[in-house]
Formats: structure tokens, C-alpha cells, sequence
């Protein structure tokens, strides 16, 4: 497989391109010590994201704010800490906040050069303006949670990709999925027939993070330690 073979490709937005794990932690470490909870970032992430995970599939036409606020709360019952309303409304608004990773804007330049750009995002629509604008790309389609009805790992996100890629002028097998997390993305893309990348972002910590363990069957076709790599890739087998 060369990185060349391909003329679309579909990316994951939060833990790939934004990161929303330094966006999550900055509300959370900031109410821990408020409470008086002595749990540091990557324990309150993987507290938090167990939950995330069990909102999306529980609430699955929720919006996106009130997903990550319900969460939080439940974060909050399991800790024995209940989590106020402001603290939960807190950070349903953040996600405006989050920064992107600091290579994310300049390979996706690079990457436009040839590729057409897709986002495939569990997120809602506003949300998801306000971060585009972080990368400084114009995408090529956007699907996010808001449109399909539902929330990653489900296939609705995947479904409708395939079923834009004709109004597109994508040929079949010429579309590849870039996503950090095997949990939300590397599995339904498996169950999808897709290749894909892996950008491997929490390659130096320990555990998930925000993001559960994969529950079901994953494969990847490409690793990269980050945006940068693939993008300095890709290039690399464009000139080829």
C-alpha cells in the first residue's frame, strides 16, 4: 500500500487534529482542586471518558455540550464528588476552547495539496465551526454526530460517508480514514471495508486517556507518531 493510491481521506477531529484531551483536562483539573480531589489529568481523563463513551450510546441524538456535560456529572458520582451545574455547563461550552495540536494546521495545508479532506467528527455542528477555524483548512465534507444521529464507534458517521463519496468524484477504494482513536474510528472503519491511519498521539503515556480501550476487532494500515509524520509521508510518496 503507498500513501499516493489514494485521493480522499477522512479524519477523525478530536484526539487527531484538536486536542481535546488538554481542552477536557483544563475543566476538570481546575474543579478537582476546587473539590479538593487529589486525582491528576490522566486519572480524571480515563474517569471521564468511560462515561463519555456510555452517554454517546445511551443519549445517542444528544447534543454534543450536553453528552460531555451529562458526563462529567457521572464522572462526578463515581469520584463522590457530585459536579455542579455550572462546572457540567462549563464544560459543554468549552469545546469552542480546545486547542488544535500544533502540527495539525500546517499538515492539512499540505495534505489539501492532494487530497480531497473530509471530517468525520463526533461533535456538534457549532462546535465544530469554531474548531475548523483553529485549522485553517476549507474541508471538503463535514459529517459530524448532529447530522447522522448518532455517536462513534456506531456506523451511522461511516454509512454516510460512503454515501457521499459519489457526489464527491470519489472512486471506491480511494478514500482513507486518520484517526488517533481505535476505539471511536479504527474498529466501524474496519466494519466499513476502510483503510486507515493511525496517529498514534498518546504514544509516550500510559493507559486510553479520554479515550475507552477498543471493544471490538482493529486494524490500521499506517502508524504516524502525529500529524507531521503523515504529512511529511505523504509528500514523500507524492513525489515518488
Amino acid at each position: 500500500m503507498n500513501l499516493d493510491d489514494y485521493d480522499a481521506l477522512s479524519f477523525d477531529c478530536y484526539g487527531t487534529l484538536i486536542d481535546w484531551e488538554t481542552g477536557i483536562a483544563a475543566v476538570l483539573a481546575a474543579w478537582a482542586r476546587q473539590v479538593g480531589l487529589a486525582l491528576d489529568d490522566q486519572a480524571l481523563l480515563t474517569v471521564y471518558g468511560t462515561h463519555e463513551a456510555a452517554v454517546e450510546r445511551e443519549m445517542p441524538t444528544a447534543s454534543y455540550p450536553d453528552v460531555i456535560a451529562s458526563a462529567f456529572r457521572r464522572a462526578g458520582e463515581e469520584l463522590a464528588h457530585p459536579v455542579e451545574d455550572a462546572w457540567a455547563e462549563r464544560l459543554g461550552a468549552s469545546v469552542p476552547d480546545w486547542p488544535a495540536f500544533d502540527d495539525s494546521a500546517q499538515a492539512l495545508a499540505s495534505l489539501a495539496e492532494r487530497y480531497q479532506l473530509i471530517i468525520v467528527s463526533n461533535v456538534h455542528r457549532d462546535g465544530f465551526a469554531a474548531s475548523s477555524e483553529r485549522l485553517g483548512v476549507q474541508f471538503d465534507k463535514i459529517i459530524t454526530a448532529q447530522d447522522v444521529g448518532a455517536y462513534k464507534p456506531a456506523e451511522n458517521h461511516f454509512k454516510e460517508l460512503e454515501a457521499s463519496l459519489g457526489e464527491l468524484g470519489i472512486a471506491g477504494g480511494r478514500l482513507l480514514h486518520v484517526a488517533q482513536s481505535l476505539f471511536h474510528d479504527h474498529v466501524p472503519a474496519q466494519k466499513a471495508g476502510l483503510p486507515t491511519v493511525w496517529i498514534n498521539r498518546r504514544r509516550d503515556r500510559p493507559g486510553w486517556g479520554a479515550t475507552p480501550a477498543p471493544s471490538g476487532q482493529w486494524r490500521f494500515d499506517f502508524e504516524f507518531a502525529s500529524m507531521r509524520e503523515f504529512a511529511e509521508a505523504a509528500k514523500l510518496a507524492m513525489n515518488h
